[in-house]
């Protein structure tokens, strides 16, 4: 019997199956080191677009489609201006960078309206009222966005390095636009900021004894700093108070505070306290740039402050 294999006959190699659209949008969504939130959102929009026109695969749609399916939402789902923008800026991506093809101009496009909301502004005894209502780590958090006007996610993700106790102020990294700014720490917030750092060291200290203690460090700087994700002045100042394991290396650490606890407490002091405006977080932040205004402050130095790029806004 002739046991010699034709070379014809012979098994070709197997190949790598073909990546999912929805999995290459992530990879090319993180090789720009864009933020998580953006890649849920971009992924969210990518797929609704996909089954409103049936499953079809996106490069058998073009314009037209893209036309239809953001009309949609502004008659049908009567979605904001800016929401309909953000399904807009994900299909370009998804055409421009995924697909490598870019649809023509939208002729026809029905816009959502845009409406001019003014920002709600609490005064200093709404917002003591509010804070008093608070306790904890979700009251020294609130505290910091009324007193150096950050956003939630930027107080959440300052780091230990980043606050500087001799100059009484916070340096801002990566914030909205991937700028970097510095704010005032207000000198009130010293001691339970000290204090929250004590808390914080602790539960680092526990982490490496049970051979943990690594935080996520953004884009590559783990490959270029080894040690750094377990040294103490890159941990985060209000961490989380479980560990987490990363879906992309499986590795277990640890993350910042959750920004969802910040907000129920916040909605849930705002009823406490009996205030009937339609405030949030971000109203804490509104509420520091009016606060500076009135007590004199230059508006260009609350511009600064603020991180925004331009002085109308």
């Amino acid at each position: 019997m002739n046991t010699e294999q034709n070379p014809d006959q012979s098994q070709a190699a197997p190949q790598k199956p073909k990546p999912r659209l929805l999995d290459e949008v992530r990879r090319h969504i993180r090789v720009r080191h864009m933020s998580r939130s953006t890649e849920k959102s971009y992924v969210h929009w990518i797929r609704f677009f996909i089954h409103f026109h049936g499953k079809r695969h996106p490069k058998e749609l073009g314009t037209d489609e893209v036309n239809a399916f953001l009309s949609h939402l502004a008659t049908e789902r009567k979605v904001s201006a800016s929401t309909q923008n953000q399904a807009l800026c994900a299909l370009v991506f998804l055409y421009k960078q995924v697909i490598g093809e870019e649809f023509g101009e939208l002729e026809g496009l029905i816009r959502a309206k845009r409406r001019r909301n003014l920002p709600v502004v609490l005064t200093r005894d709404e917002v003591h009222a509010v804070l008093d209502q608070m306790s904890g780590t979700n009251r020294l958090i609130a505290c910091l966005l009324y007193g150096s006007g950050l956003r939630l996610m930027e107080c959440l993700r300052l780091r230990v390095k980043d606050v500087d106790f001799g100059f009484n102020q916070i340096q801002v990294r990566d914030g909205k636009g991937r700028k970097n700014r510095v704010t005032m720490l207000p000198t009130t917030l010293v001691d339970p900021l000290r204090r929250q750092l004590e808390a914080a060291r602790k539960i680092h200290q526990t982490d490496l004894q049970e051979g943990y203690g690594k935080v996520h460090l953004p884009y590559a700087l783990e490959r270029k700093y080894k040690n750094a994700a377990r040294e103490w002045p890159w941990q985060f100042i209000f961490p989380s108070p479980t560990r987490f394991r990363d879906r992309e290396t499986g590795k277990i650490g640890r993350y910042h505070w959750y920004p969802r606890r910040v907000q129920r407490a916040m909605r849930t002091a705002i009823k406490a306290a009996g205030i009937a405006k339609h405030a949030s977080c971000h109203s804490l932040r509104h509420s520091f740039a009016t606060s500076l205004l009135a007590s004199g402050y230059d508006i260009r130095t609350v511009q600064e402050l603020l991180g925004h790029f331009e002085l109308p806004t």
